[in-house]
């Protein structure tokens, strides 16, 4: 063997021994056998994983992000409104926020998830689509339509929920939905033109801490560390920071008494294979 090519010059001479005493007998499989132990060895030696590789995000668009966010709920079993506070209303009405319908108002969880949505979000070059109190069906039909589109030009998608939830479900504004129903519309058989990119589902609202002014403590601060570090940090090491600053906090007023000291340590779930990068993109030229 000379050099390093990927590939072997091995000689070997089948010889056949025989074992009086057992009667057994070498065979080709054998030396079969070598041989695919071999190829398997130069395989992994040549496919050896780099752990700085990272997903290109330098596509014409980042990509969709769409948030649905859910504080009123007509479903059973009865779920009490997620009070936030509607100082960020005017702000959302100048960005592209799309009501279910008009008496459900622009109440939003908390005035964070404008800054979240409108100025992290597109901060990062997404193109950011708000959806309020949607019925299951209007869910459906819109993330049917984000599966069917085009997303050939962009480096990811990114989907967000803001609401009530349970085992395997989240709730619309008028029945619960299965996750796994919502992911499977975007795996690669139905989706292709997202096949080996980024989809971050964020969902929010499994027993998370939520003020009635300021919002959830976990969209608090990750609208806080996406403003310092959203384009520097790669972004399980961000969520990893998110939850250290989360478990930090503790509350301090509230008014079921037994909350108060209480404390909250977020959890996230990765099936990212690179390094992810928020970078900036570059102006066009």
């Amino acid at each position: 063997m000379s050099g390093v090519t990927g590939e072997a010059s091995v000689s070997m001479e089948s010889q056949t021994h025989t074992d009086s005493a057992a009667g057994t007998t070498n065979t080709t499989d054998e030396i079969d056998a070598a041989w695919r132990v071999l190829k398997i060895t130069l395989i992994l030696q040549n496919s050896a994983l780099d752990p700085n590789e990272e997903y290109k995000m330098s596509r014409k668009r980042r990509g969709l992000a769409i948030i649905f966010n859910h504080q009123y709920f007509e479903c059973k079993p009865r779920m009490e409104p997620r009070f936030g506070t509607d100082a960020d209303r005017d702000n959302l009405e100048e960005g592209n926020v799309f009501n279910n319908n008009n008496t459900a108002g622009l109440m939003l969880t908390s005035c964070i998830l404008s800054l979240f949505s409108y100025l992290r979000l597109k901060a990062l070059n997404f193109e950011v689509k708000a959806y309020n109190n949607c019925s299951k069906k209007k869910m459906e039909g819109i993330l049917s339509e984000a599966a069917q589109a085009n997303h050939s030009d962009a480096d990811c998608f990114m989907l967000i929920f803001l609401s009530h939830g349970e085992k395997d479900h989240v709730f619309a504004h008028d029945d619960k939905i299965n996750i796994n129903d919502i992911t499977a519309k975007f795996q690669g058989d139905k989706c292709q033109s997202l096949v080996g990119k980024t989809q971050n589902h964020h969902i929010a609202g499994f027993a998370s801490h939520r003020e009635t002014m300021n919002g959830s403590w976990f969209i608090q601060d990750l609208c806080d560390l996406l403003l310092k570090y959203g384009e520097s940090l790669e972004f399980t090491e961000l969520l990893t920071l998110v939850n250290r600053k989360v478990s930090m906090r503790s509350v301090g007023y509230s008014k079921h008494h037994n909350s108060i000291g209480k404390k909250q340590v977020p959890c996230f779930a990765s099936m990212l294979t690179k390094k992810l990068y928020f970078r900036p993109k570059q102006a066009d030229k």
